[in-house]
């Protein structure tokens, strides 16, 4: 049975040492910045970036620089909300909220990390086909793979999982610095986009995209957690040290991705809307028209950095997914099924999308997967900005008003934005509709309010909650993500009277039996319990006599008669089938209180393939559980 603590990212909590001198102890710090940050450089940043250069030119380079701001600002107040407080934003978003509020919360992340996993998804497709010309559907189909080896860089440690990210971001960067010697633009023109214009219609739309494509939800969670891998002294100098060099940390990644989402912007302008190609959305579109206005090389290229981009960023996403699933709600599962999850619901709409509109879609797809990412961007970022101004927790470390206003007016831009953009594609859609626009009357209206109203109350909630009278017991629970310590009284000793002994014949029997003895002693009684698998007991049940259930039995019957030789009062109960279903019921049949069992000594995959027992029984029975390893 395994003892979860509270910590986010429980199994690479403060597994990097800091406590180093000079270069190498601000290096220690160096590394989940780089992670956060190929969230801004993935697949999705291609499709907005490239619709955008393709049908503005240069003049949307002042969005992206704002974006990066912005994300500068947020991601450097996630880092210290992770460093001060100890919780990821979704574990503090769970303590602040009551729990109805909480559960919305919880599925707008879960969709802003299903939009992002489907840009990573379609991306890597695009990817292969264009390297290999590997067809789109199977490519999508294969990016299921990537589960495997997301687990192995986390069994490696997280300083692996860092380089091997860092790996992969100089890759991208590499092959955009050969793409702009090979396309060689107007640089004085490029300095032109960085002056501010007018945005509507379609550049509205596509600005969106882009704010949504940088500024992105899941990596403010993601952040907060990431901080947390780093091993410092949790005292008023080390968390000032700590919150300096993850902002340099963040400032020089952070930095590296607007060079590439900028490149990406200015290719696309170079290479199409001067040449005339004003609308080119599609990804595989600008790799045909490259090779057209460039030759091979330069698709290579391109194709390259496009897979490094959706590989790395599908490893952050599948973190980010298990914050936000184990803070929010406090359920923890096993890494792969929660990499499994998150991945089949970006890869439904995404083989949805190529089967019925055909693979020609496949860039609308991507662009519309960052405004849903951005009509999300305000629930993350709002409770981030009132949790680093919250005095009675974040103490010396609450931000200064001059970051407080600038957080604000970012968070108010986006959601000023995202709501042009929502009451725009709304009319659109009733036009469109000619007459038959019930469902968008009765189904999506609502839910845009029913969204707006939430917005409101997140933004409203830690204000009503000053000026209303709490009892200091409930405030103190907040600060803890599994409420306050209870007392503990010297009371009788518990005594067990039943106690259960699951044996397994693998050598670990002994071990197991001497425990249960040393807790019962000679007053209790004693069940011995074991499980036949074999295929004849699983079909025939206690009608099977084939060779493994007679020999079992005998087994069985040697250790009873041993304990009853000893004095103890033994019996011994076989079962048929799934173990921990078997178990279970003789557990409740016979009144055992406590149960005395081995390890499976098996791990990792093994798990997978062979199963876990402990895992599987612990849901159905109600009483202790005494492993020995």
């Amino acid at each position: 049975m395994k003892n979860y603590d509270s910590h986010s990212l429980h199994e690479v909590h403060a597994t990097v040492a800091t406590q180093k001198k000079g270069w190498r102890g601000i290096l220690a710090f160096i590394g989940p910045a780089y992670l956060v940050s190929v969230g801004y450089m993935d697949p999705g940043n291609w499709a907005t970036d490239i619709a955008g250069g393709s049908a503005f030119g240069y003049k949307l380079i002042w969005v992206l620089l704002m974006s990066n701001l912005i994300a500068v600002l947020l991601q450097s107040l996630s880092a210290r909300l992770g460093i001060v407080r100890g919780m990821d934003l979704a574990q503090a978003s769970k303590n602040a909220y009551p729990r109805w509020a909480n559960i919305p919360l919880y599925i707008l992340a879960e969709i802003a990390i299903a939009a992002c996993d489907l840009a990573e998804i379609v991306g890597m497709a695009i990817g292969l086909n264009l390297l290999f010309g590997l067809p789109l559907i199977w490519g999508i189909c294969l990016t299921a793979l990537d589960t495997l080896l997301l687990l192995l860089l986390l069994h490696k440690g997280m300083r692996v999982l860092e380089a091997f990210i860092i790996s992969l971001v100089a890759i991208i960067g590499i092959s955009f610095l050969i793409e702009m010697f090979i396309v060689a633009p107007v640089y004085t023109d490029v300095l032109s986009g960085f002056m501010p214009g007018k945005l509507e219609g379609e550049s509205l739309y596509i600005a969106i995209g882009i704010i949504g494509a940088t500024v992105m939800p899941h990596n403010l969670y993601l952040h907060s957690s990431l901080v947390q891998t780093r091993k410092f002294e949790h005292t008023s100098a080390g968390m000032k040290k700590a919150i300096r060099f993850n902002l340099l940390d963040t400032v020089i990644a952070l930095n590296l991705a607007f060079f590439v989402n900028a490149a990406i912007l200015v290719l696309a302008a170079a290479a199409f809307y001067v040449n005339g190609y004003f609308h080119i959305a599609e990804i595989q579109d600008a790799s045909v028209l490259l090779e057209q206005l460039f030759g091979k090389t330069a698709p290579a290229f391109f194709a390259i950095a496009l897979i490094a981009a959706g590989q790395s960023s599908t490893v952050t996403g599948t973190l980010a997914g298990q914050i936000v699933m184990e803070g929010h709600l406090n359920i923890r599962i096993r890494p792969w099924l929660r990499r499994l999850i998150t991945r089949l619901l970006a890869i439904i709409p995404a083989l949805f999308t190529i089967l019925y509109f055909g693979s020609d879609a496949l860039g609308d797809l991507l662009v519309l997967s960052q405004v849903v990412l951005s009509l999300q961007l305000g629930f993350a970022v709002i409770p981030l900005i009132h949790f680093n101004s919250d005095k009675k927790f974040m103490k010396e470390f609450t931000i200064k008003a001059w970051v407080k206003i600038l957080a604000w007016l970012s968070a108010a831009i986006i959601v000023y934005l995202n709501i042009r953009l929502v009451i725009q594609e709304i009319e659109t859609w009733i036009t469109n509709a000619a007459g038959n626009s019930v469902m968008i009357y009765s189904i999506v209206i609502p839910i845009a309010i029913a969204c707006m109203l939430l917005l409101i109350y997140v933004f409203a909630h830690p204000f009503i909650l000053r000026m209303s009278r709490i009892s200091r017991i409930v405030k103190e629970r907040k600060q803890v993500p599994h409420g306050i310590a209870e007392i503990i009284t010297e009371g009788a000793v518990i005594k067990y009277n039943h106690i259960g002994i699951a044996i397994d014949f693998t050598g670990k029997d002994e071990k197991i039996i001497q425990n249960a003895l040393m807790i019962g002693g000679k007053s209790a009684s004693y069940t011995f319990i074991h499980v036949v698998e074999s295929a004849a007991a699983r079909y025939l049940g206690k009608n099977a006599h084939d060779y493994e259930t007679e020999s079992d039995k005998k087994n069985l019957e040697k250790y009873q008669q041993r304990l009853t030789q000893m004095n103890y009062k033994a019996q011994a109960q076989i079962g048929f089938g799934t173990p921990a279903l078997e178990m279970s019921k003789i557990i409740m049949n016979e009144n055992i209180d406590l149960l005395v069992m081995g390890a499976h000594g098996h791990r990792g995959f093994k798990d997978l393939i062979l199963g876990t027992t402990v895992d599987a029984l612990r849901h159905k029975i109600k009483i202790p559980i005494l492993i020995v390893n």
